[in-house]
Protein backbone atom coordinates (compact mmCIF):
# COMPACT_ATOMS: atom_id res chain seq x y z
CA UNK A 1 0.00 0.00 0.00
CA UNK A 2 2.60 2.37 0.75
CA UNK A 3 4.15 1.69 -2.60
CA UNK A 4 0.72 2.89 -4.09
CA UNK A 5 0.88 6.21 -2.34
CA UNK A 6 4.65 6.52 -3.66
CA UNK A 7 3.93 6.02 -7.21
CA UNK A 8 0.76 7.90 -6.93
CA UNK A 9 2.85 10.62 -5.65
CA UNK A 10 5.24 10.71 -8.45
CA UNK A 11 2.73 10.74 -11.08
CA UNK A 12 1.09 14.21 -9.78
CA UNK A 13 4.77 15.64 -9.54
CA UNK A 14 4.88 14.71 -13.18
CA UNK A 15 2.88 18.11 -13.93
CA UNK A 16 2.41 21.01 -12.01
CA UNK A 17 0.22 22.76 -14.01
CA UNK A 18 -2.89 20.51 -15.77
CA UNK A 19 -3.07 17.21 -14.11
CA UNK A 20 -3.83 13.37 -16.27
CA UNK A 21 -6.80 12.53 -14.94
CA UNK A 22 -6.11 10.00 -12.32
CA UNK A 23 -7.58 6.20 -11.79
CA UNK A 24 -5.91 5.91 -8.73
CA UNK A 25 -7.73 3.77 -5.89
CA UNK A 26 -8.30 5.89 -2.88
CA UNK A 27 -5.80 7.07 -0.39
CA UNK A 28 -6.36 5.72 3.67
CA UNK A 29 -4.82 8.05 6.24
CA UNK A 30 -1.55 7.07 6.05
CA UNK A 31 -1.50 7.19 2.68
CA UNK A 32 -2.90 10.35 2.43
CA UNK A 33 0.37 11.80 5.17
CA UNK A 34 2.99 9.71 3.10
CA UNK A 35 1.88 11.46 -0.05
CA UNK A 36 1.89 14.60 1.48
CA UNK A 37 4.55 14.64 3.41
CA UNK A 38 6.69 13.18 0.57
CA UNK A 39 5.80 16.56 -1.70
CA UNK A 40 6.97 18.77 1.40
CA UNK A 41 10.41 16.62 1.22
CA UNK A 42 11.09 18.75 -1.70
CA UNK A 43 14.30 21.51 -1.48
CA UNK A 44 12.00 24.27 -1.85
CA UNK A 45 10.71 23.32 1.76
CA UNK A 46 14.58 24.16 2.75
CA UNK A 47 13.96 27.80 3.15
CA UNK A 48 10.15 28.22 2.29
CA UNK A 49 7.92 27.70 5.07
CA UNK A 50 4.93 25.47 4.55
CA UNK A 51 1.58 24.97 6.84
CA UNK A 52 -0.94 22.99 6.41
CA UNK A 53 -3.71 21.78 8.09
CA UNK A 54 -7.05 19.25 7.09
CA UNK A 55 -10.10 18.11 8.67
CA UNK A 56 -12.74 16.13 7.73
CA UNK A 57 -15.64 17.98 8.73
CA UNK A 58 -18.27 14.91 8.25
CA UNK A 59 -16.23 12.44 10.36
CA UNK A 60 -15.61 14.96 12.75
CA UNK A 61 -11.83 14.12 12.86
CA UNK A 62 -7.86 15.52 11.98
CA UNK A 63 -6.90 14.13 9.16
CA UNK A 64 -3.72 15.93 8.60
CA UNK A 65 -1.35 18.80 10.57
CA UNK A 66 1.99 20.26 9.54
CA UNK A 67 2.83 23.15 11.13
CA UNK A 68 -0.34 24.49 11.57
CA UNK A 69 0.00 26.64 14.70
CA UNK A 70 2.83 28.72 12.74
CA UNK A 71 1.81 32.38 12.17
CA UNK A 72 1.79 33.23 8.39
CA UNK A 73 1.16 36.19 6.00
CA UNK A 74 -2.82 34.76 4.75
CA UNK A 75 -2.64 37.31 1.48
CA UNK A 76 -6.18 36.68 0.66
CA UNK A 77 -7.06 34.32 2.70
CA UNK A 78 -7.66 36.60 4.82
CA UNK A 79 -11.66 37.26 2.83
CA UNK A 80 -12.56 34.24 4.44
CA UNK A 81 -12.69 35.52 7.64
CA UNK A 82 -14.04 38.62 6.65
CA UNK A 83 -16.48 37.28 4.11
CA UNK A 84 -17.68 34.75 7.05
CA UNK A 85 -18.04 37.52 9.50
CA UNK A 86 -20.02 39.56 7.04
CA UNK A 87 -22.66 36.54 6.50
CA UNK A 88 -23.18 35.90 10.04
CA UNK A 89 -23.02 39.70 11.67
CA UNK A 90 -24.53 41.41 8.74
CA UNK A 91 -26.58 38.65 6.81
CA UNK A 92 -27.03 37.52 3.32
CA UNK A 93 -29.64 40.48 2.76
CA UNK A 94 -28.15 42.90 4.33
CA UNK A 95 -28.12 46.22 1.62
CA UNK A 96 -25.29 48.38 0.66
CA UNK A 97 -26.67 51.51 -0.29
CA UNK A 98 -26.66 54.08 -2.05
CA UNK A 99 -28.74 57.57 -2.26
CA UNK A 100 -29.88 60.47 -3.74
CA UNK A 101 -31.61 63.36 -1.37
CA UNK A 102 -32.59 66.88 -2.53
CA UNK A 103 -32.89 70.40 -0.44
CA UNK A 104 -35.07 73.22 -2.17
CA UNK A 105 -38.01 72.68 -4.53
CA UNK A 106 -38.48 71.14 -8.23
CA UNK A 107 -40.48 73.80 -9.83
CA UNK A 108 -40.99 73.75 -13.84
CA UNK A 109 -38.31 71.16 -14.72
CA UNK A 110 -35.88 72.92 -12.75
CA UNK A 111 -34.48 71.37 -8.71
CA UNK A 112 -33.66 74.70 -6.73
CA UNK A 113 -31.50 73.51 -4.36
CA UNK A 114 -28.75 71.12 -3.93
CA UNK A 115 -28.47 67.36 -4.49
CA UNK A 116 -26.68 65.12 -2.19
CA UNK A 117 -25.01 61.59 -2.76
CA UNK A 118 -25.09 59.37 -0.04
CA UNK A 119 -22.35 56.82 0.07
CA UNK A 120 -22.94 53.50 2.72
CA UNK A 121 -19.29 51.38 0.98
CA UNK A 122 -20.91 49.91 -1.76
CA UNK A 123 -18.05 48.75 -3.14
CA UNK A 124 -19.24 47.28 -6.57
CA UNK A 125 -21.34 50.47 -7.84
CA UNK A 126 -20.12 50.91 -11.67
CA UNK A 127 -21.52 53.66 -14.49
CA UNK A 128 -24.46 51.35 -15.56
CA UNK A 129 -25.41 51.72 -11.76
CA UNK A 130 -25.84 55.54 -12.34
CA UNK A 131 -28.69 55.33 -15.18
CA UNK A 132 -31.25 53.90 -12.45
CA UNK A 133 -30.31 57.76 -10.56
CA UNK A 134 -31.04 59.49 -13.65
CA UNK A 135 -34.32 57.53 -14.33
CA UNK A 136 -35.73 58.49 -10.91
CA UNK A 137 -34.34 62.40 -12.14
CA UNK A 138 -36.46 62.07 -14.71
CA UNK A 139 -39.15 60.53 -12.95
CA UNK A 140 -39.26 63.53 -11.33
CA UNK A 141 -39.36 65.80 -14.47
CA UNK A 142 -35.80 67.06 -13.32
CA UNK A 143 -34.21 68.97 -16.30
CA UNK A 144 -31.76 71.13 -14.64
CA UNK A 145 -29.87 72.13 -11.14
CA UNK A 146 -29.68 75.41 -10.10
CA UNK A 147 -27.35 74.00 -6.99
CA UNK A 148 -24.51 72.18 -5.94
CA UNK A 149 -23.53 68.22 -6.49
CA UNK A 150 -22.28 67.03 -2.90
CA UNK A 151 -21.22 63.92 -2.06
CA UNK A 152 -22.02 62.65 1.63
CA UNK A 153 -18.74 60.29 2.64
CA UNK A 154 -20.07 61.23 6.50
CA UNK A 155 -20.17 57.39 7.57
CA UNK A 156 -16.43 56.96 7.27
CA UNK A 157 -13.70 58.25 8.36
CA UNK A 158 -10.97 59.66 6.17
CA UNK A 159 -7.99 57.08 6.19
CA UNK A 160 -7.91 56.45 2.70
CA UNK A 161 -6.02 52.99 2.76
CA UNK A 162 -5.47 49.92 4.68
CA UNK A 163 -2.93 49.69 7.97
CA UNK A 164 0.41 48.26 6.45
CA UNK A 165 -0.41 48.64 3.05
CA UNK A 166 2.69 49.16 0.79
CA UNK A 167 3.41 52.77 -0.49
CA UNK A 168 4.41 51.18 -4.02
CA UNK A 169 1.55 48.80 -4.24
CA UNK A 170 0.23 52.59 -5.85
CA UNK A 171 -0.92 52.94 -8.47
CA UNK A 172 -2.36 49.14 -8.78
CA UNK A 173 -5.92 48.63 -9.43
CA UNK A 174 -5.76 46.02 -6.59
CA UNK A 175 -4.92 48.21 -3.98
CA UNK A 176 -7.57 50.88 -4.57
CA UNK A 177 -8.09 54.21 -2.33
CA UNK A 178 -11.47 53.56 0.05
CA UNK A 179 -14.26 55.97 0.21
CA UNK A 180 -17.34 55.20 1.70
CA UNK A 181 -18.65 56.37 -2.11
CA UNK A 182 -17.17 53.94 -4.67
CA UNK A 183 -17.70 53.84 -8.14
CA UNK A 184 -15.97 50.90 -11.20
CA UNK A 185 -13.80 49.62 -8.10
CA UNK A 186 -12.02 53.11 -7.65
CA UNK A 187 -10.27 52.19 -10.78
CA UNK A 188 -9.87 53.27 -14.34
CA UNK A 189 -9.67 50.40 -17.58
CA UNK A 190 -6.74 51.41 -20.68
CA UNK A 191 -6.79 50.04 -23.90
CA UNK A 192 -4.35 50.81 -26.02
CA UNK A 193 -3.65 49.67 -30.00
CA UNK A 194 -0.87 50.75 -32.84
CA UNK A 195 -1.66 53.61 -35.00
CA UNK A 196 0.02 54.38 -38.07
CA UNK A 197 4.20 53.62 -38.15
CA UNK A 198 5.82 56.71 -36.01
CA UNK A 199 2.15 57.95 -34.87
CA UNK A 200 1.38 58.06 -31.33
CA UNK A 201 -0.64 54.90 -30.01
CA UNK A 202 -4.54 55.35 -29.56
CA UNK A 203 -5.62 55.57 -26.25
CA UNK A 204 -9.21 54.42 -24.74
CA UNK A 205 -10.39 54.48 -21.27
CA UNK A 206 -13.34 52.90 -19.58
CA UNK A 207 -15.22 55.31 -18.58
CA UNK A 208 -14.58 57.74 -20.78
CA UNK A 209 -14.05 60.90 -18.45
CA UNK A 210 -12.35 64.16 -17.81
CA UNK A 211 -11.58 63.36 -14.18
CA UNK A 212 -8.41 61.33 -15.68
CA UNK A 213 -5.92 63.39 -17.71
CA UNK A 214 -4.03 61.39 -20.17
CA UNK A 215 -0.20 61.77 -21.21
CA UNK A 216 0.57 59.73 -24.40
CA UNK A 217 4.04 59.29 -24.51
CA UNK A 218 3.71 56.14 -26.62
CA UNK A 219 5.11 55.77 -30.63
CA UNK A 220 4.14 52.91 -33.20
CA UNK A 221 6.69 50.92 -34.03
CA UNK A 222 7.72 48.00 -36.74
CA UNK A 223 10.71 46.68 -34.49
CA UNK A 224 8.86 46.16 -30.59
CA UNK A 225 6.17 46.34 -28.32
CA UNK A 226 6.51 47.31 -24.66
CA UNK A 227 3.67 49.47 -22.86
CA UNK A 228 4.05 51.13 -19.80
CA UNK A 229 1.33 52.25 -18.23
CA UNK A 230 1.22 54.36 -14.23
CA UNK A 231 -0.40 57.47 -12.72
CA UNK A 232 1.36 59.86 -11.21
CA UNK A 233 0.95 58.24 -7.87
CA UNK A 234 3.86 60.37 -5.99
CA UNK A 235 1.74 63.57 -6.71
CA UNK A 236 -1.53 61.87 -5.68
CA UNK A 237 -2.78 63.26 -9.20
CA UNK A 238 -5.04 61.56 -11.33
CA UNK A 239 -2.26 62.23 -14.80
CA UNK A 240 -2.10 58.71 -16.79
CA UNK A 241 0.81 58.00 -18.36
CA UNK A 242 1.33 55.93 -21.08
CA UNK A 243 4.92 55.44 -22.88
CA UNK A 244 6.27 52.90 -24.67
CA UNK A 245 6.52 51.59 -28.32
CA UNK A 246 3.28 49.66 -29.53
CA UNK A 247 3.27 47.48 -32.62
CA UNK A 248 0.69 48.82 -35.31
CA UNK A 249 -2.22 47.12 -36.26
CA UNK A 250 -0.66 45.31 -39.52
CA UNK A 251 1.79 43.48 -37.61
CA UNK A 252 -0.05 42.77 -34.45
CA UNK A 253 -3.54 41.80 -35.62
CA UNK A 254 -4.88 44.33 -33.79
CA UNK A 255 -3.79 42.96 -30.61
CA UNK A 256 -4.26 45.95 -27.52
CA UNK A 257 -2.88 46.18 -24.67
CA UNK A 258 -5.31 46.47 -21.41
CA UNK A 259 -4.69 47.30 -17.75
CA UNK A 260 -6.04 49.14 -14.81
CA UNK A 261 -4.90 51.69 -12.66
CA UNK A 262 -6.50 53.21 -9.14
CA UNK A 263 -8.25 56.43 -9.00
CA UNK A 264 -7.23 58.83 -6.75
CA UNK A 265 -10.35 60.53 -4.37
CA UNK A 266 -12.87 58.06 -5.86
CA UNK A 267 -15.46 60.25 -4.08
CA UNK A 268 -15.03 62.80 -6.81
CA UNK A 269 -14.30 60.40 -9.07
CA UNK A 270 -18.17 59.19 -8.76
CA UNK A 271 -19.71 63.25 -8.46
CA UNK A 272 -17.84 63.66 -11.97
CA UNK A 273 -19.24 60.41 -13.78
CA UNK A 274 -22.34 61.64 -12.51
CA UNK A 275 -22.27 65.13 -13.39
CA UNK A 276 -20.93 63.16 -16.70
CA UNK A 277 -24.07 61.09 -16.83
CA UNK A 278 -26.67 64.00 -16.24
CA UNK A 279 -25.25 65.76 -19.05
CA UNK A 280 -25.39 63.42 -21.53
CA UNK A 281 -29.27 62.75 -20.68
CA UNK A 282 -30.14 66.81 -21.32
CA UNK A 283 -29.97 67.53 -17.63
CA UNK A 284 -28.08 71.16 -16.52
CA UNK A 285 -25.82 71.24 -13.46
CA UNK A 286 -25.19 74.87 -12.52
CA UNK A 287 -23.14 74.71 -9.22
CA UNK A 288 -20.19 73.18 -8.22
CA UNK A 289 -19.23 69.61 -7.03
CA UNK A 290 -18.00 69.02 -3.46
CA UNK A 291 -18.28 66.95 -0.17
CA UNK A 292 -20.72 67.96 2.52
CA UNK A 293 -22.88 66.30 4.87
CA UNK A 294 -26.77 65.43 4.21
CA UNK A 295 -29.04 67.78 5.58
CA UNK A 296 -31.19 66.44 7.94
CA UNK A 297 -34.27 67.98 6.17
CA UNK A 298 -33.23 66.82 2.78
CA UNK A 299 -36.17 64.45 0.81
CA UNK A 300 -35.47 61.40 -1.29
CA UNK A 301 -35.05 60.66 -4.67
CA UNK A 302 -33.58 57.84 -5.31
CA UNK A 303 -31.99 54.79 -3.90
CA UNK A 304 -29.70 51.94 -4.81
CA UNK A 305 -29.20 48.74 -3.18
CA UNK A 306 -26.77 45.66 -3.46
CA UNK A 307 -27.21 42.73 -0.86
CA UNK A 308 -24.52 41.55 0.86
CA UNK A 309 -24.80 37.86 -0.99
CA UNK A 310 -23.68 39.55 -3.92
CA UNK A 311 -21.12 41.12 -2.49
CA UNK A 312 -19.43 38.23 -0.95
CA UNK A 313 -19.90 36.39 -4.00
CA UNK A 314 -17.87 38.75 -6.34
CA UNK A 315 -15.27 39.38 -3.31
CA UNK A 316 -14.37 35.81 -3.31
CA UNK A 317 -14.65 34.12 -6.64
CA UNK A 318 -12.72 36.98 -8.21
CA UNK A 319 -10.71 38.05 -4.82
CA UNK A 320 -11.88 42.07 -4.83
CA UNK A 321 -9.84 44.42 -2.45
CA UNK A 322 -12.41 47.06 -2.46
CA UNK A 323 -15.07 44.29 -1.55
CA UNK A 324 -13.50 43.14 1.41
CA UNK A 325 -12.37 46.32 3.16
CA UNK A 326 -16.16 47.78 1.99
CA UNK A 327 -17.48 44.37 4.27
CA UNK A 328 -14.84 45.44 7.04
CA UNK A 329 -16.23 49.35 6.93
CA UNK A 330 -20.02 47.76 6.92
CA UNK A 331 -18.99 45.52 9.98
CA UNK A 332 -18.01 48.51 12.01
CA UNK A 333 -20.97 50.61 10.70
CA UNK A 334 -23.53 47.94 12.28
CA UNK A 335 -21.96 48.55 15.75
CA UNK A 336 -20.74 51.83 15.98
CA UNK A 337 -21.47 55.51 15.28
CA UNK A 338 -20.30 57.18 12.14
CA UNK A 339 -17.83 58.07 11.08
CA UNK A 340 -16.60 54.46 11.48
CA UNK A 341 -12.81 52.97 11.26
CA UNK A 342 -11.99 50.04 9.64
CA UNK A 343 -10.55 48.86 13.41
CA UNK A 344 -13.83 49.00 14.64
CA UNK A 345 -14.32 46.47 11.96
CA UNK A 346 -11.75 44.40 13.06
CA UNK A 347 -12.99 44.28 16.50
CA UNK A 348 -15.86 42.27 14.73
CA UNK A 349 -13.74 40.15 13.00
CA UNK A 350 -12.07 39.26 17.00
CA UNK A 351 -15.96 38.21 17.64
CA UNK A 352 -16.07 35.31 15.21
CA UNK A 353 -12.40 34.64 16.40
CA UNK A 354 -13.72 34.34 19.86
CA UNK A 355 -16.74 32.62 18.63
CA UNK A 356 -14.79 29.82 16.54
CA UNK A 357 -12.58 29.36 19.85
CA UNK A 358 -9.62 31.29 19.12
CA UNK A 359 -7.49 32.98 21.66
CA UNK A 360 -7.72 37.38 21.28
CA UNK A 361 -3.59 37.09 21.31
CA UNK A 362 -3.01 34.50 18.84
CA UNK A 363 -3.42 36.40 15.81
CA UNK A 364 -3.24 39.92 14.10
CA UNK A 365 -5.68 41.25 11.79
CA UNK A 366 -4.78 44.34 10.06
CA UNK A 367 -7.34 44.57 7.09
CA UNK A 368 -9.86 42.91 5.34
CA UNK A 369 -8.53 42.17 2.32
CA UNK A 370 -5.26 40.82 2.87
CA UNK A 371 -3.39 43.41 1.36
CA UNK A 372 -1.43 44.01 4.61
CA UNK A 373 1.64 41.97 5.21
CA UNK A 374 0.57 42.92 9.12
CA UNK A 375 -1.73 40.33 9.15
CA UNK A 376 -0.51 37.02 10.53
CA UNK A 377 -2.59 33.83 10.61
CA UNK A 378 -2.17 30.17 11.12
CA UNK A 379 -3.37 27.30 8.86
CA UNK A 380 -5.48 26.00 12.14
CA UNK A 381 -6.86 29.40 12.89
CA UNK A 382 -8.48 29.64 9.18
CA UNK A 383 -9.67 26.05 9.78
CA UNK A 384 -11.52 27.17 13.25
CA UNK A 385 -13.69 29.75 11.29
CA UNK A 386 -13.96 27.21 8.23
CA UNK A 387 -15.32 24.83 10.82
CA UNK A 388 -17.39 27.27 12.74
CA UNK A 389 -19.36 28.27 9.69
CA UNK A 390 -20.05 24.47 9.01
CA UNK A 391 -21.24 23.44 11.99
CA UNK A 392 -22.86 26.31 13.53
CA UNK A 393 -24.44 27.92 10.42
CA UNK A 394 -25.96 25.13 8.50
CA UNK A 395 -28.39 27.88 6.53
CA UNK A 396 -25.96 30.15 5.22
CA UNK A 397 -22.91 27.29 4.97
CA UNK A 398 -24.65 26.90 1.25
CA UNK A 399 -23.92 30.75 0.36
CA UNK A 400 -20.61 30.95 1.71
CA UNK A 401 -19.36 27.76 0.60
CA UNK A 402 -20.53 28.45 -2.96
CA UNK A 403 -19.13 31.68 -3.20
CA UNK A 404 -15.44 29.86 -3.07
CA UNK A 405 -13.61 29.65 -6.86
CA UNK A 406 -14.09 26.33 -7.29
CA UNK A 407 -10.89 23.89 -8.86
CA UNK A 408 -11.01 24.03 -12.97
CA UNK A 409 -14.40 26.00 -13.52
CA UNK A 410 -14.25 29.58 -12.04
CA UNK A 411 -13.17 32.38 -10.36
CA UNK A 412 -9.28 32.48 -9.36
CA UNK A 413 -9.15 28.93 -9.57
CA UNK A 414 -11.07 28.39 -12.88
CA UNK A 415 -7.36 27.75 -14.74
CA UNK A 416 -6.06 25.12 -11.84
CA UNK A 417 -6.29 21.41 -11.34
CA UNK A 418 -8.13 20.79 -14.42
CA UNK A 419 -8.80 17.15 -15.39
CA UNK A 420 -7.53 16.15 -12.05
CA UNK A 421 -9.25 14.38 -9.00
CA UNK A 422 -9.87 17.84 -7.68
CA UNK A 423 -11.49 19.51 -10.64
CA UNK A 424 -15.23 20.56 -9.38
CA UNK A 425 -14.40 19.02 -5.99
CA UNK A 426 -12.26 22.10 -3.96
CA UNK A 427 -13.99 24.96 -3.37
CA UNK A 428 -11.24 27.73 -1.79
CA UNK A 429 -9.76 31.03 -1.42
CA UNK A 430 -6.82 31.28 -3.14
CA UNK A 431 -4.31 34.11 -1.74
CA UNK A 432 -0.75 36.04 -3.02
CA UNK A 433 1.39 38.66 -2.28
CA UNK A 434 5.08 38.47 -3.37
CA UNK A 435 7.04 35.31 -2.08
CA UNK A 436 3.44 34.39 -0.56
CA UNK A 437 0.84 31.64 -2.19
CA UNK A 438 -1.95 30.47 0.07
CA UNK A 439 -5.12 28.32 -0.68
CA UNK A 440 -7.59 27.56 2.21
CA UNK A 441 -11.26 25.94 1.92
CA UNK A 442 -12.99 23.37 1.56
CA UNK A 443 -12.14 19.53 -1.11
CA UNK A 444 -14.74 16.78 -1.23
CA UNK A 445 -12.98 13.04 -0.33
CA UNK A 446 -13.47 9.95 -2.52
CA UNK A 447 -16.10 9.35 0.14
CA UNK A 448 -17.90 12.08 -0.54
CA UNK A 449 -17.19 13.54 3.04
CA UNK A 450 -16.35 17.50 3.35
CA UNK A 451 -12.71 18.47 4.48
CA UNK A 452 -11.51 22.03 5.38
CA UNK A 453 -8.19 22.65 4.52
CA UNK A 454 -5.44 26.09 4.98
CA UNK A 455 -2.33 25.74 2.67
CA UNK A 456 -0.01 28.87 3.66
CA UNK A 457 3.40 28.83 1.95
CA UNK A 458 5.81 32.09 2.54
CA UNK A 459 9.22 33.30 1.81
CA UNK A 460 9.45 31.89 -1.90
CA UNK A 461 11.49 33.50 -4.94
CA UNK A 462 9.80 33.55 -8.04
CA UNK A 463 8.83 30.65 -8.05
CA UNK A 464 4.95 31.02 -7.34
CA UNK A 465 3.55 28.35 -9.91
CA UNK A 466 5.27 25.93 -8.12
CA UNK A 467 4.41 27.06 -4.69
CA UNK A 468 1.25 26.77 -6.46
CA UNK A 469 1.16 23.38 -7.71
CA UNK A 470 2.36 22.03 -4.00
CA UNK A 471 -1.15 23.40 -3.30
CA UNK A 472 -3.10 21.83 -6.11
CA UNK A 473 -1.24 18.21 -5.43
CA UNK A 474 -2.20 18.82 -1.70
CA UNK A 475 -5.78 18.90 -3.08
CA UNK A 476 -4.94 16.13 -5.39
CA UNK A 477 -4.53 13.91 -2.61
CA UNK A 478 -7.22 15.23 -0.08
CA UNK A 479 -9.79 14.70 -3.12
CA UNK A 480 -8.74 11.09 -3.09
CA UNK A 481 -9.20 10.17 0.50
CA UNK A 482 -11.65 8.23 2.34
Amino acid sequence: MFRKSILLVFLLLLSSQNFPQLHSESLNREQLKNGIDSLLKDDFFNSTTIAVSAYDLTAGESVYNFNEKRLLTPASNMKLLTSAAGLIFLGPKYNFITSVRYTGNIVNNTLYGDLYVIGNFDPDFSTADLDRFIRDFQRFGIKEIQGNLYGDVSVKDSVQWGWGWMWDDDPSADAPYLSALNINSNSIDICVTGSTLGKKANITTDPQTEYIRMINNTITSPFVQHVGITRDWKSRKNDIYVYGSILPPEISGNDTVLSSVNIYRPDFYFLTLLKEKLKENGIGLVGKTGLLKTPSTAKWLSVYGRPYDSVMYYMNKHSDNLSAEMVLYSLAESFNSPPVSAAEGIRVIDSLLTLSGVGKYEYVIADGSGISRYNLLSADIILSVLKFVYYHYPNLFELYFNSLPVAGLDGTLGSRMQNSPAQGNVHAKTGTLQGVSCLSGYVKGRNNHLIAFSILEQNFINRLSFARSIQDQICILLSEYE
